[in-house]
């Protein structure tokens, strides 16, 4: 029995290594390649193959052009063989992806909420917009890894509950009342937190990078090596609350000057009165008012960027749905960051996220993504 089981192990050991290989693989795939660097026999990975392919894993992609002999043929997975939902949970609203193994967005809603009075109450409302996101979108249950929500929280060293959350106006809350009714495998993190994750897994890249998410709320993450950095207290890389300007403008959190107060979307749209799209929209007919408050903004931006470049000394990345509009402004942004440092003349460390929209709800379906790499 125990040699039945060691056997047993080792063949999905070798399944699971020639999946990850043709996932992870940048150029064309064959069975030569996967017998070469894997160093397995071709019988072994014909045979292994042949059952990726029956369960719907794995299949051909095209042949490789020949300079004689016959070509070989091409190997991909086939991404949308699973898919995982990922919801971000802001003050007003759910924002729901579906996306397949590649982190490709499938499918996209967003749902309007009452402010958020009993978490109860969305646990109650939870399972019914997922069911019915998933049949709109004819969305497979059998084929469902599982169901991310992405929270602009402080979570607890083991998830189960929420410190702090100020934007959601919630304190000291479990998250069971959100999950227990979700028919599904459930995954509860912080909203930077995964989609900082899922950019340094979509960039392909062991370095060291700090994301900074400019959402509703102002927030971050930190990764170093090939994993997450949480801090003792799960309070790592709170970017959104340190302070760029003594005194100055409140912050949801009930503190003044913090970075969140001047770079959050939601500033923009109070102080102006009007959507994202009409206040870029004034910007580049250069409206004054709009004009003042942008470069307002940069300028806070650039600050908290330099802050955190002097701390970490790594990359960063800007994500959020409001790098969507910052494109025409980055070079500016560059320029403003690089004159605050005295060791650069460059910001060439900083970049814009790959994943402009629906950054958080498809970083939260990483989780399922990656866990099922890990098993497949």
């Amino acid at each position: 029995m125990k040699s039945d089981t060691s056997s047993t192990s080792r063949r999905h050991q070798t399944s699971n290594k020639i999946y990850r290989y043709i996932y992870d693989s940048q150029d064309f795939c064959s069975r030569q390649s996967l017998s070469r660097d894997l160093n397995l026999s071709l019988p072994t990975v014909y045979q292994h193959l042949s059952e990726l392919m029956a369960a719907g894993l794995v299949q051909d992609s095209g042949e490789l052009q020949s300079t004689g002999g016959r070509k070989a043929s091409g190997l991909s997975i086939v991404p949308d063989a699973r898919t995982a939902i990922g919801i971000s949970v802001t003050e007003n609203q759910l924002r729901i992806s579906a996306a397949d193994l590649r982190l490709n967005e499938l499918a996209y809603r967003e749902i309007p909420i009452e402010t958020i009075v009993r978490f109860a109450d969305l646990g109650s409302l939870l399972p019914q917009v997922i069911e019915q996101f998933r049949k709109d979108f004819s969305i497979s249950s059998e084929h469902l890894l599982g169901v991310g929500i992405a929270l602009p929280a402080v979570m607890s060293p083991d998830s189960r509950y929420i410190t702090a959350a100020p934007t959601l106006h919630l304190k000291d809350t479990s998250v069971e009342g959100l999950t227990a009714q979700i028919p599904y495998p459930t995954y509860v993190e912080n909203d930077a937190t995964c989609a900082g994750y899922a950019e340094w897994f979509l960039h392909g890249t062991p370095k060291d990078m700090a994301y900074l998410s400019l959402e509703d709320g102002v927030g971050g993450a930190i990764l170093l090596g090939n994993s997450p950095y949480i801090g003792e207290n799960r309070r790592s890389a709170e970017f959104g609350h340190m302070c760029v300007e003594p005194g100055g403008l409140r912050c949801s959190c009930g503190r003044q000057g913090c970075l969140e107060a001047y770079c959050s979307p939601r500033r923009l749209q109070q102080e102006s009165g009007c959507t994202l799209q009409e206040f870029f929209r004034k910007v580049e007919c250069h409206d004054s008012g709009c004009t003042l408050l942008w470069e307002n903004t940069l300028r806070h931006l650039a600050f908290g960027i330099y802050n955190i470049r002097m701390a970490l000394d790594c990359n960063i990345i800007l994500g959020g749905f409001l790098t969507e509009y910052l494109v025409p402004y980055f070079p500016r942004l560059r320029e403003y960051a690089a004159a605050l440092n005295p060791f650069e003349s460059t910001a060439d460390y900083l970049h814009l996220s790959v994943l402009r929209k629906h950054t958080i709800s498809l970083g939260v379906s990483l989780h399922f993504v990656v866990e099922f790499l890990k098993y497949v």
